[in-house]
């Protein structure tokens, strides 16, 4: 019989969850700390952070060298290996201490479910490593895929407003090649986010790029493409913000390229594009939940 998943209260925090184990990384009093050798942790596959930066890797690798680690890792046994125990919280520590040639490292076993495990590795890092936008909506799309959390749950949780986290959410309906701009930095995410409802989007991400484009450039040539040769100016006319806005927020609920098109009459038109049968079966699942 397979084992229900409890719904619980999201958000009670590292503060809660973690106990006696504060954020910061002062030296703290033993409180269920214990030592254990670096080889005997793994990784937790589901970290939402999938880039560490190599100066501060650098930095904190000094700092232990020099002080060793003054906060444990937070730890619970490995669910895949007996003798193992995978990282809940503080996997730059375990990198840098890799580095540094430490041994062994203090921990605080924690017994967590699959759920508080990735809720505090999304806090965590939100909170002291501030993840680039990808990284930080595909946590946020991890919560709400795997375990049912809302766009106003998670907003209460986490302490960031809901346009934030809607925002975030539409990044991932952009090309692999532009949420990799993001990534690295050469997109900020209001570039990206301007780029959302354009009809070619990897192609205006290039000419930004090229071009060293201003938020509002890139809003500003998104909205007034060229028209084409026998295309009346009419139906290149921008369409109004709250029109963009509800296609950019169907275009993320369903992961699909969403257009609408009204007339003054109230009438229109919305269209939902797919690649395959896959996103459309995807897609008449979805519909028939309502």
């Amino acid at each position: 019989m397979a084992r229900k998943v409890e719904k619980k209260g999201l958000g009670r925090g590292l503060s809660a969850l973690l106990a006696d184990t504060d954020t910061t990384n002062q030296p703290q009093a033993n409180s269920g700390q214990t030592i254990v050798p670096i080889e005997k942790l793994v990784a937790n596959p589901d970290q939402p952070r999938r880039h560490f930066n190599e100066t501060d890797l650098a930095d904190l690798t000094r700092s232990l060298k020099e002080k060793g680690i003054l906060q444990p890792l937070i730890v619970r046994p490995d669910p895949a290996k007996s003798d193992r125990f995978q990282i809940v919280a503080g996997e730059r520590r375990w990198r840098a201490a890799q580095r540094a040639q430490i041994h062994q490292v203090p921990v605080v076993i924690r017994d967590l479910s699959d759920t508080d495990v990735l809720e505090i590795a999304i806090i965590e890092n939100i909170q002291r490593a501030d993840l680039n936008p990808i990284e930080e909506a595909q946590g946020y799309r991890q919560l709400m895929d795997k375990f049912g959390h809302t766009q106003e749950k998670l907003s209460e949780a986490l302490g960031k407003s809901r346009s934030h986290i809607a925002n975030l959410l539409r990044l991932l309906t952009l090309p692999d090649s532009v949420q990799e701009y993001v990534v690295t930095g050469k997109l900020s995410a209001g570039h990206a986010r301007a780029l959302i409802t354009s009809d070619d989007p990897a192609k205006f991400a290039k000419q930004v790029i090229d071009q060293n484009l201003s938020v509002r450039q890139t809003e500003q040539l998104v909205k007034a493409p060229p028209v084409s040769k026998g295309q009346s100016k009419s139906r290149a006319s921008t369409k109004d913000a709250d029109t963009r806005a509800l296609e950019a927020d169907l275009t993320a609920h369903l992961r699909l390229k969403v257009s609408i098109e009204h007339t003054s009459s109230g009438k229109g038109e919305l269209r939902i594009r797919y690649s395959n049968l896959d996103e459309l079966d995807g897609l008449c699942q979805l519909l028939s939940q309502g």
